[in-house]
């Protein structure tokens, strides 16, 4: 490892690391406070060498204190002790400073970058080109099949995807990046030794082995409601775009995207149904000049210029988007595109009888155009043009 990547293979490694965790480790001192008092003192040492005077100029009195008694405070050497045996537990558990080399230097061009990252993975995939997916944590069953399917064609395209870990969008954007065997990252809300949610505990395993977990905060952290906007800032700040395949007005995916607009990344989102309450977030952001988007194409058109169809074949775009036997079709325009839809619905709007209907709908399941869900039967993906 280089400079400060905090896996201390060296005395000198561990002895780089102490003052920056030293700073992290005082509590009440957040990130927009260490970075300024980084950008007056220069280096954390010297923050820690300034006398009392300096600092009471820059932070209230007992943060300053703080300051000034960090090396003798018990609380904060229990908590390097704890670092430093994360670290050596296992090869692929790393912290990162600003000052090291493997720092990513998007996340550096924020306006309050983490003093420290926190990871268990890849290292080296943090600096990779990402690209942001976000949305509900309830989606629709459609929304979840192009999060999934979107993801694993960027990944196909070189794009590390970049999420929260979270039920709904998140988890299956991870989840398509690794189905195509491609890398992916979550930005956590707490401790990167703290999975959340607990059912997301194997994929998170999965994640470390191609990809990597990241966080800013302390190990142990458990997630708290201030911390996911932190965390949002982090998913967008790591990536150069951020893509919101379904949200609600009120939704963290939509903090997500103003940060990525504070931080001049590009912003997509994908329309929906205007019934569909989950997604009038997304409406909102095209309504503020986000770009619409409905495919893999169209994003890699606006990252990259244009991709070629000869590319899109070869990644295997399908072409075929409609059955050809005229009854198929009409049953699949009555399923649509954004909700699921119950037998008995679907025998009342057809006029079909029962039995005809039924053999209607095996074979549109059997030839991949639709599939059976909890609510009936919703629209799949496989076969649109993406």
């Amino acid at each position: 490892m280089n400079g400060d990547t905090l896996s201390p293979t060296s005395l000198s490694q561990w002895q780089q690391l102490q003052p920056w965790l030293l700073l992290f480790h005082i509590p009440g001192l957040g990130p927009v406070r260490y970075q300024q008092l980084l950008e007056v003192f220069g280096s954390p040492e010297k923050v820690l060498g300034a006398d009392g005077k300096q600092l009471r100029e820059l932070l209230p009195a007992s943060l300053a204190k703080a300051v000034s008694g960090a090396e003798n405070n018990p609380f904060i050497k229990s908590a390097l002790e704890r670092d430093k045996q994360w670290l050596e537990e296992n090869d692929r558990h790393h912290i990162l400073s600003q000052s090291s080399p493997s720092y990513p230097a998007l996340l550096k061009t924020i306006y309050d970058p983490p003093p420290l990252l926190f990871i268990n993975g890849d290292v080296r995939v943090l600096s990779s080109r990402q690209l942001a997916v976000v949305g509900s944590r309830k989606p629709s069953y459609v929304a979840l099949d192009i999060a999934r399917q979107i993801s694993c064609e960027l990944g196909e395209h070189g794009l590390t995807i970049t999420s929260g870990l979270a039920l709904g969008i998140d988890g299956v954007a991870h989840q398509g990046a690794l189905q195509g065997g491609n890398q992916t990252i979550a930005a956590l809300a707490g401790g990167v030794d703290y999975i959340y949610p607990q059912r997301h505990k194997a994929l998170a395993e999965s994640i470390t082995g191609s990809g990597a977990l990241v966080s800013e905060f302390a190990l142990g952290t458990q997630p708290k409601s201030g911390h996911f906007p932190r965390r949002n800032r982090i998913i967008s700040g790591l990536s150069v775009g951020v893509l919101v395949v379904e949200a609600a007005v009120a939704s963290g995916s939509l903090v997500t995207a103003r940060c990525a607009l504070e931080q001049g990344r590009e912003v997509f989102a994908m329309p929906g149904s205007v019934n569909n309450p989950g997604a009038r977030g997304c409406h909102a952001l095209i309504r503020d000049g986000a770009c619409l988007v409905e495919n893999t194409a169209q994003i890699l058109q606006e990252l990259d210029g244009v991709i070629s169809m000869e590319a899109r074949h070869q990644r295997g775009f399908n072409s075929h988007v409609e059955p050809d036997c005229p009854t198929q079709q009409m049953v699949l325009n009555l399923i649509g595109f954004d909700t699921s839809h119950h037998h008995d619905e679907l025998l009342i709007r057809s006029g079909m009888d029962g039995q005809k209907l039924s053999e209607t709908l095996l074979n549109l399941e059997l030839e991949g155009f639709i599939k059976s869900v909890s609510g009936g039967f919703s629209r799949a993906l496989a076969n649109r043009t993406l």
